[in-house]
């Protein structure tokens, strides 16, 4: 089978895949941004054809997702004020988006958002079949592999990284 050549890194389109109300989906903006169009007009041929995008294929985030989501990304890629707040689309609403928007790139951009959403499940599955085969592995070594296990299982899983800050802090001597 013939592979083309990627127009898009997999890590850019992965860094915009987001989990919101259990479904992994890609903002309007970073979509719009991704196959090189106005956020609006992504939009609009999405209103103009509304009844193919049910709401698990696509939703309009609320104030709170979109302001915990802001907080959450470091870099500030959100422009300005925004009128409406963004939408999210789903995988499946990414692919409805192919027969809407039918210019060439996007068929080629659809392609590798698809590729994304299809090697982060294998991500997650080779995860998942990596935790049982330790699992099968402990329960069949005694104690002589407490040790190896704990470390493996530590990589596996590791702990959240601390979020103290780090810097100089002030003193206010009290008078």
């Amino acid at each position: 089978m013939k592979q083309t050549k990627s127009i898009l890194p997999i890590e850019q389109i992965q860094s915009r895949i987001f989990v919101i109300r259990g479904f992994n989906v890609i903002l309007s903006s970073d979509l719009a941004q991704l196959y090189g169009v106005e956020a609006k007009v992504l939009n609009q041929a999405v209103k103009r054809t509304g009844d193919r995008f049910t709401p698990d294929f696509m939703f309009q985030l609320t104030q709170e997702e979109f302001e915990s989501l802001k907080s959450q990304i470091v870099t500030s890629s959100w422009g300005g004020p925004r009128r409406a707040l963004p939408y999210a689309f789903t995988e499946h609403g990414i692919l409805m988006l192919s027969s809407v928007l039918r210019s060439r790139r996007a068929i080629q951009v659809n392609i590798e958002i698809m590729r994304a959403f299809v090697s982060m499940r294998e991500m997650v599955r080779s995860n998942e079949e990596l935790a049982r085969k330790l699992l099968s592995l402990e329960k069949r070594y005694d104690g002589q592999f407490l040790i190896v296990f704990r470390a493996l299982r530590q990589l596996h899983n590791p702990k959240p990284v601390s979020t103290n800050r780090i810097g100089f802090r002030s003193t206010k001597s009290k008078t």
